[in-house]
């Protein structure tokens, strides 16, 4: 690990202050990701600064219209909350799946989002959902977020605070995962809200993405046989030791399935 200044900062404001300053500054929101990057020498930060003392950050709000998680709010708080159980069980459920018992812990909402790592699972219930990601800035709408591996909408000195969930009528989320890491070698989130149907993937490309084809069809009839046939085509999919592009686009189709029917129950 390579030598860095450490702030544990009180605002959001005083983080944005120094980011604006240093273009090498990194946030540490769970550390999950920076932490692992930064042992390895993978990233060099010249200061990494710590959220975990911006209470408001953290917390959880839900109605029967949205729910609205905050940034520095861990998986385990998300999968164990009786608010979002109720409003978005699939989500929870995404939650309680991520990584194991300590990444759960100790992971964040807003760290996982900012850092867009492709096999990740946060991001197909972001997109899924139509999400709106908050920031000390504005606020950014899911399909304008992602914009390709480890790349997101955020600009210089901006931080994610939250991010706002639309209830939809029935969604559920479906992976497989690798059994080492627990990441999406490939997942599909469904989320049918009554006026349309969004389809999100993840761990299968560079980057999270919906699936018109589908989304198209389970409009029309949301049930498992209308996405049974369709076939994601494998270009651009990743292709890797622990699945090729083929099997990736393959299990595309039956995550999306599985996914349907869990969402019927």
């Amino acid at each position: 690990m390579y030598s860095f200044n450490y702030q544990k900062v009180k605002t959001v404001a005083d983080a944005a202050k120094v980011l604006a300053k240093d273009g090498d500054a990194k946030l540490l929101a769970g550390g999950q990701s920076l932490i692992a990057a930064m042992k390895l020498r993978l990233a060099h930060p010249s200061e990494v600064i710590d959220l975990g003392a911006i209470k408001e950050l953290s917390g959880i709000k839900a109605d029967s219209k949205a729910v609205a998680v905050g940034a520095m709010t861990r998986h385990a708080e998300v999968g164990s909350s009786a608010a979002v159980k109720k409003a978005i069980p699939a989500l929870a459920s995404l939650a309680a799946g991520i990584g194991d018992r300590m990444v759960r812990n100790m992971g964040t909402i807003g760290g996982s989002l900012a850092n867009n790592d492709p096999a990740a699972d946060y991001p197909a219930a972001v997109l899924a959902l139509s999400a709106t990601v908050v920031t000390n800035k504005r606020k950014i709408a899911a399909d304008e977020f992602f914009k390709g591996m480890y790349e997101t909408a955020l600009q210089k000195s901006e931080i994610i605070t939250s991010v706002s969930f639309p209830v939809p009528k029935r969604a559920a989320y479906m992976k497989f995962k690798n059994p080492a890491s627990r990441y999406a070698i490939v997942g599909v989130f469904v989320a049918d809200f009554g006026t349309g149907v969004r389809v999100a993937v993840t761990g299968a490309g560079p980057s999270v993405f919906r699936v018109a084809a589908m989304e198209k069809a389970l409009a029309a009839k949301f049930a498992p046989e209308s996405v049974a046939n369709i076939a994601v085509p494998e270009k651009g999919l990743n292709s890797d030791l622990h699945a090729k592009a083929d099997y990736r686009a393959h299990l595309i189709t039956v995550m999306a399935k599985r996914a349907v029917e869990a969402a019927m129950k």
